[in-house]
């Protein structure tokens, strides 16, 4: 489903500027069954980001311990290399992309492989689901808990036309009772924690979060997270945080809050205004991948490091190296089992990877016309090195994680 979901344009419209509030923090944890997330933030299951490449490469860029110091370019310091646990990384749960039901259903193992491969380092996980049958989601949810994920959720907000179309994601938001009948089914189906993102409604006219919400909790699901706009909106104006805060005072099991945390401070003040449980970052985090950390950091000391032009470098060229390495190591599956070429993914977060560094426009250009992942890699080092020897700076901007590159497809 990469390349389905909506175009964000490269400004939010008319961003909201949030201090620090003084009377909140991200919580510390939060609990799904038996699952701790801790702390409490969650990376949104993103259509054609959030493959295990890029939840490894999140996992290991959020990492923040007090004892070794919280500088942006201590990351080695700070044991980036070592084993990793919820008790250092500022992301407390990782989410797969979305996947159709009724293709897991019939994909061969090989490929099914390629769409629920995770390793141990990305504990706790979950694996998202989008769909309209309620056994074909049963059957799916059966092999998500088999493979050995710690939650699986339901999809009811991607706004895609070709999800929609099918009466998946948000499209079931008009339809309350096969909800239901998919919450039971499910439910039935699996031990594991189960979750539901959705959005507040069809439209403005058709707001069902609250309704929702309580059928969630009625039917035995241990959390849910709201995705503050309506599927009309898409992504465009405000999300309204006041419907997490309304959706929170209505039940008892944990509220996650998303929609426009782009800051940490835009993090806390989510906190303050709603009184979720944990908060979700989904756009923010291809432009930042620092800023599950950031919140961490903020959470702990009320100050956060802004990337050094040598974070960003080590961040683009440890990512990327990570394609290349995965793709060697599926090169031996089947066809539909394996990593496929890097190249094209490469040029796709390009864009994201170097908002911000100065002359990045000629990085892009030149990534953009090469052929292969090893070439890419190679203009990489050449572009930073040269850089770092002339004592490049990042280009100054206002809020560095204000605007997000161009043509960030993304469904969550």
């Amino acid at each position: 489903m990469a390349g389905k979901g909506f175009t964000v344009k490269k400004d939010w419209d008319n961003p909201k500027k949030h201090a620090m509030p003084a009377e909140a923090r991200v919580p510390a944890e939060m609990r799904l069954g038996p699952v701790v997330v801790a702390p409490a933030t969650v990376l949104a299951p993103m259509a054609g980001v959030t493959d295990t490449v890029f939840r490894r490469f999140i996992r290991h860029a959020s990492l923040f311990t007090r004892d070794h110091g919280s500088g942006a370019g201590n990351q080695e310091q700070s044991g980036v290399e070592a084993a990793v646990t919820n008790a250092q990384s500022g992301c407390g749960l990782l989410m797969t992309e979305f996947t159709s039901a009724d293709g897991l259903s019939r994909m061969r193992e090989t490929k099914r492989r390629r769409y629920l491969t995770f390793y141990e380092d990305e504990h706790p996980i979950g694996a998202q689901l989008f769909g309209a049958n309620p056994e074909t989601l049963a059957d799916a949810a059966r092999i998500v808990e088999e493979t050995g994920f710690d939650t699986v959720d339901l999809n009811l907000g991607c706004p895609a036309k070709r999800v929609v179309g099918s009466n998946g994601g948000s499209g079931l938001l008009r339809d309350l009772g096969r909800i239901d009948e998919i919450f039971k089914a499910v439910r039935r189906a699996v031990t594991i924690p189960f979750t539901v993102k959705f959005r507040m409604g069809w439209n403005d006219k058709d707001i069902v979060c609250v309704e929702l919400a309580r059928m969630a909790e009625s039917e035995g699901l241990d959390g849910l997270a709201l995705h503050a706009r309506t599927r009309e909106q898409g992504y465009s104006g405000q999300a309204r945080w006041e419907w997490i805060a309304r959706v929170k005072d209505a039940v008892r099991i944990p509220v996650v809050g998303n929609g426009d945390i782009r800051t940490p401070e835009d993090a806390a003040a989510m906190v303050a205004q709603t009184g979720c449980d944990a908060v979700m970052i989904g756009r923010a985090a291809p432009a930042n991948p620092w800023i599950f950390r950031q919140i961490a950091q903020y959470t702990a000391t009320g100050a956060y490091d802004r990337p050094t032009v040598e974070d960003r470098y080590r961040m683009i060229r440890s990512y990327f190296k990570m394609l290349l390495d995965e793709v060697e190591a599926t090169k031996d599956l089947p066809r539909d089992g394996r990593m496929g070429e890097t190249a094209g993914k490469m040029k796709q977060f390009a864009t994201w990877f170097t908002h911000g560094v100065a002359g990045g426009a000629k990085l892009r250009k030149a990534i953009y016309t090469a052929r292969t992942g090893e070439t890419v890699l190679a203009e990489v080092d050449a572009f930073f090195e040269a850089q770092i020897a002339g004592g490049g700076e990042i280009a100054a901007s206002e809020d560095d994680a204000a605007d997000f590159p161009a043509e960030l497809l993304v469904c969550d």
